[in-house]
């Protein structure tokens, strides 16, 4: 029976934690996010953070349809200059950056506007390298809203100035997970901040110019 109080009162603690942690996130990143490209203040360069193109069953993933969308819309409203996209390249049949820049390209923006990072490995790779190989200390994060507020927490916890804008949701069934798991992500993100984590791979400079 003690075991038992001990198991629930650590359940407990540990869902009121992640709850502190995740509005935390949010209260952070309030007042840099945005919906529309009226109000957006301009930045240099645009970050894309990485997804698959495709979801397990084939069909195509609408967190990177919309980040796609988005980023197009930020640059044709000449809100951005340059397009970044970090993600994950871990293995030879595994490319996001490319794949978006592909796609990118077909919808009209130009080839050397695109700069690539292939060491997005997670969201605090892509936001300090922008920083450290990029050198950009100011950026705007394409993603969806969620994800720009974890995005944000992080760069401001690393000296990057940032704002979001926001890609259109996903409502589709997976929603509830990927909510759920963004729970468990912005607990990591606050402790990576807690003990200053470095990016996986930093490397040498790329001028974006």
């Amino acid at each position: 029976m003690k075991k038992l109080k001990i198991l629930v009162l650590l359940t407990v603690l540990l869902l009121f934690g992640l709850i502190l942690t995740n509005a935390m996130v949010s209260f952070q990143a309030r007042n840099h996010i945005y919906d529309t490209t009226e109000n957006i203040p301009k930045n240099k360069v645009g970050l894309i953070l990485g997804a698959g193109k495709y979801t397990a069953s084939g069909h195509i993933n609408s967190y990177y349809k919309y980040r796609l969308e988005a980023a197009v819309e930020l640059y044709k409203a000449g809100k951005i200059e340059f397009i970044l996209i970090s993600g994950d390249n871990g293995r030879k049949t595994y490319d996001e950056p490319t794949t978006f820049k592909i796609d990118l390209i077909a919808k009209g923006i130009p080839e050397n506007r695109i700069f690539l990072d292939y060491a997005g490995f997670r969201t605090l790779d892509s936001v300090v390298r922008s920083k450290e190989i990029f050198g950009q200390d100011s950026i705007t994060i394409i993603s969806q809203n969620f994800h720009n507020e974890r995005a944000i927490y992080i760069a401001k916890n690393y000296n990057v100035s940032a704002i979001g804008f926001n890609a259109k949701d996903s409502y589709n069934h997976h929603r509830s997970k990927t909510r759920l798991r963004e729970y468990f992500a912005r607990a990591k993100a606050s402790i990576d901040v807690v003990f200053n984590v470095e990016p996986k791979f930093l490397g040498e400079k790329i001028e974006i110019k």
